[in-house]
């Protein structure tokens, strides 16, 4: 059964608990997919390094750019799923279910950092080797004629990892623009929710000062009145003890 406060819901995306779930899922799917790029990278390299020694043409990862887009793109996922999470944790009541909301949330922020860190950074060294494979091809294409195949096939390697890194950014940059487009939502509602409570505490002191006016006045007719009474009830008072005198 889900703890008390994870029932908040994120505009059509779930309870807390489902997003969370769902997140956990995309870490694992990611953590593999990377496990993959990692396993495959090194058995490249291993092929690379036989092929060069052989003179044999060279084939490294042709699917290696479409895995790290689907890797890219599953990170930027949870990412997005973290910012629902952070916004939803903060609006349990109970202080307990928060501070467990809480430190869950922290370490998906933290597992999905790590993995974003270790994608750049294996990309980075891939787009290093096949710099440097490339550099080599070009050595080679000085003694031997053959190596323009090679070349080639370097050169559709090293745009399909730009293309890949570019898809990247393309995904990084759409996730700050909606993580700033939610922000800012976010900043309106609480502003909202600050003037709808100016207007009420308003409304409830005119209420009362209103109820003190209408009191007051009251008050008002009634010393009026006494004080009438007063000089009336004086007057035939004195009108009487003059007759009675004379």
């Amino acid at each position: 059964m889900d703890p008390a406060g994870a029932g908040a819901t994120a505009g059509g995306g779930g309870s807390l608990s489902e997003i969370y779930q769902n997140a956990r899922r995309l870490l694992l799917r990611t953590r593999d997919g990377l496990a993959r790029l990692e396993r495959f990278e090194s058995s490249s390299f291993s092929s690379a390094a036989a092929s060069s020694s052989s003179s044999a043409p060279l084939g490294i990862g042709l699917d290696s750019p479409e895995l790290s887009f689907s890797v890219k793109r599953d990170i930027a996922q949870i990412q997005s799923l973290c910012t629902d999470m952070d916004r939803l944790w903060r609006s349990i009541p109970a202080k307990g279910q928060r501070d467990l909301w809480k430190r869950k949330v922290e370490q998906v922020t933290e597992e999905v950092d790590s993995l974003k860190e270790g994608l750049d950074k294996l990309l980075l060294r891939q787009q290093k080797r096949m710099m440097e494979a490339k550099e080599r091809a070009e050595l080679f294409q000085r003694a031997n004629g053959e190596s323009e195949h090679v070349l080639r096939i370097f050169d559709d390697e090293a745009q399909a990892l730009q293309s890949a890194r570019n898809s990247s950014m393309m995904l990084e940059e759409a996730y700050a623009t909606g993580v700033a487009v939610l922000s800012k939502y976010a900043e309106q509602r609480d502003r909202l929710k600050r003037a709808q409570r100016k207007a009420l505490d308003i409304l409830n002191t005119v209420g009362l000062s209103n109820s003190v006016l209408k009191l007051i006045e009251r008050r008002h007719r009634v010393d009026k009145w006494v004080a009438y009474g007063g000089m009336i009830a004086t007057i035939i008072v004195v009108y009487l003890f003059w007759r009675w005198t004379h």
